[in-house]
């Protein structure tokens, strides 16, 4: 079966199930272990350690500051807990298309498409998986389930973001960023997809905000979604045009070539900041080009991701 024509034969997102059934099954066939595992063993307490024990769990560090034994009591774990964050704000349906398609995509469409290609692979190994979006409010919150029914309301959810004619304008990412890493209470796999633009918000605080998401020793995911051609590059003809931010909606008509030059240092400056950042709080920084194939750029996340494990 050929993907890509199977694919643009309908309209994109009618059957959102079955475009990620297909699009797993893709490349699940080339790789040979999941690359997701549950969190095999966490810390739950200690206890004092009794004569004749094994001697594996004993923490040595308490030893050294209280001289008494005590042992590290573990919780198996052998399902994983995954939890996705989508921006869905008015820049994140950039650019504005008629139709969508495999080929065709715009931040929106690839998070939407992605998240429920992950969703199968989670959905196979019996795994609960939840959802938040936020925009200029933190307006939807589900929790992580593995029933089918609710992997059927996530699914529903996703597919009516995708063809919203009108986004929410304004994002507050450190605002709900913090609100979502309060709620999630047990550790995760925490996937968020967003272009990182945000209103009137410092590039600090946004940054602490990612921070935030670590909490409780979550494992975080950033899929940093960005039209490289004009967002990153600012590749524009240079006629006069009117540039509108579709969030604030100020404008400001200009020749590009003008300033294209301070505006890819600029930009190019903050992607240096975010990655510097991402690595330090031990969080997974995953580029994202829109243009690029979709397949090629989850595939080569998932290879990637399966060859560490």
């Amino acid at each position: 079966m050929d993907l890509r024509s199977e694919l643009n034969r309908a309209p994109l997102f009618q059957n959102l199930e079955l475009l990620a059934k297909q699009i797993v099954e893709g490349f699940i066939s080339g790789i040979h272990k999941s690359p997701f595992h549950g969190f095999s063993a966490e810390f739950a307490e200690h206890k004092i350690y009794n004569t004749g024990e094994s001697t594996k769990h004993i923490d040595w560090k308490l030893f050294a500051k209280t001289d008494k034994l005590y042992t590290k009591r573990y919780e198996e774990e052998t399902n994983l807990r995954c939890h996705m964050i989508l921006d869905n704000s008015a820049s994140m349906y950039y650019p504005e298309l008629q139709k969508l398609s495999i080929d065709h995509l715009n931040k929106i469409g690839f998070a939407v498409l992605a998240i429920a290609a992950l969703m199968n692979i989670l959905k196979k190994q019996r795994d609960a998986v939840g959802l938040s979006l936020f925009s200029d409010s933190y307006s939807f919150y589900a929790s992580e389930k593995g029933s089918e029914r609710h992997h059927q309301m996530l699914l529903s959810k996703l597919s009516e973001i995708s063809l919203d004619k009108k986004p929410a304008r304004q994002t507050e990412i450190y605002t709900y960023l913090h609100q979502i890493a309060e709620k999630i209470k047990r550790r995760s796999l925490v996937f968020l997809f967003t272009d990182m633009f945000q209103t009137a918000t410092s590039d600090e605080k946004l940054f602490e905000a990612l921070r935030h998401l670590k909490y409780n020793k979550h494992e975080v995911v950033l899929f940093h979604l960005l039209d490289n051609e004009t967002e990153l590059h600012f590749n524009f003809e240079n006629t006069p045009k009117r540039f509108i931010d579709v969030e604030t909606g100020s404008h400001i008509d200009l020749y590009a070539d003008t300033v294209k030059e301070a505006y890819e240092i600029g930009f190019g400056e903050y992607l240096t900041d975010l990655k510097l950042k991402c690595a330090q709080y031990r969080i997974k920084y995953v580029e994202v080009d829109i243009r690029e194939p979709f397949t090629k750029v989850l595939n080569t996340f998932m290879i990637e991701r399966q060859n560490f494990l």
